[in-house]
């Protein structure tokens, strides 16, 4: 079958190239507004995304032709799923790309907790040896919780296979445990915890999820690890733990305030006016300037599952999925 696919944010060359080897026909355009996407958009059969905009009923309406969209990642929140599949439109997403990348990162982020590698090497920098401040914890005789046992979770349990841990999780669906992991119901996980990964989708359910009253839950303080979406955590509450000491320390991929995925936190559009641009204000919240000045946690920008070879992972599944569609 000879598919039009318009590619609108930038991927591994071999997702192109192996497409063209198929017999597709490939256009690229990185620049145009979404309304200039949206007027073309109708010639096509096929389309490449990450998380440039959202895909919406009006942009649906207006790819007659559309076969597939194509999302180089692993989350679908900003695509309208359930009216794109009404029009036939078939979902690829590639969270078997970036699974392995997510686990190493969690796992990073809370063995540098435990041994307050961040703190640690930031006061080293400054000429203050302070061996005591900074002695840590060990992860063995642990409860590892995670919450979402999919392909992100389970990468996670496995990682943790060569420590002496005990690995228990919380789905909404059944029997999803495995070899790694036992699956418990989530007041078990609460009351049993240590540490607590998050490992779900953007939902209804998961929107807010980790607010006070879920927090206060739980039988003891611990640890929390978030490589999944940032809305699920109420940062406000979140802060509020970490001062009383109900939660010990966060490793946080994502946060609340991203409107969507990998979007610049710190970007603060320019005046228009050169007289404006004296007293412009930084659009952060203040619970923000809470988290980045807290010794027990650490921050990254959104990259958990961004690294050299999950890049082309992730378009290889890509490519993998449209070739058993449509070949």
């Amino acid at each position: 079958m000879d598919l039009k696919i318009l590619h609108i944010d930038t991927n591994h060359q071999l997702l192109i190239n192996q497409l063209n080897d198929l017999g597709f026909t490939n256009h690229e355009d990185y620049t145009s507004s979404k309304s200039q996407i949206e007027a073309k958009i109708s010639d096509y059969d096929g389309i490449i995304i990450r998380s440039r905009f959202s895909i919406n009923k009006q942009f649906l309406d207006a790819a007659k032709n559309l076969k597939f969209i194509g999302r180089v990642g692993a989350g679908l929140e900003n695509i309208d799923c359930d009216y794109a599949e009404s029009k036939g439109v078939t979902l690829f997403n590639a969270p078997e790309g970036n699974r392995n990348a997510v686990a190493e990162h969690a796992l990073g982020m809370l063995l540098s907790l435990f041994n307050k590698l961040n703190k640690a090497d930031k006061e080293v920098r400054q000429g203050k040896w302070l061996r005591e401040a900074n002695r840590g914890i060990e992860l063995d005789g642990k409860t590892v919780g995670l919450i979402g046992y999919g392909n992100m979770g389970k990468a996670f349990a496995k990682k943790l296979r060569g420590f002496d841990v005990k690995v228990i999780c919380y789905d909404i669906k059944p029997n999803v445990e495995d070899e790694n992991c036992t699956q418990v119901s989530l007041e078990e996980l609460k009351e049993k915890a240590d540490v607590l990964s998050l490992h779900t989708p953007q939902t209804p359910l998961t929107l807010k999820m980790m607010n006070t009253e879920f927090i206060n839950n739980f039988k003891n303080p611990f640890w929390l690890i978030n490589t999944a979406r940032g809305k699920s955590v109420v940062t406000e509450d979140l802060i509020s733990a970490l001062d009383s000491g109900k939660i010990l320390g966060a490793g946080l991929d994502v946060l609340e305030y991203e409107k969507t995925s990998f979007e610049d936190l710190f970007k603060v559009e320019e005046p228009k006016f050169r007289w404006m641009r004296k007293g412009k204000k930084s659009n952060l919240p203040e619970a923000f300037q809470y988290l980045i000045n807290a010794d027990n946690v650490i921050l990254t920008p959104h990259v958990a599952g961004w690294t050299n070879e999950s890049k082309e992972k992730l378009a290889q599944t890509i490519v993998d999925k449209i070739k058993a569609k449509f070949c």
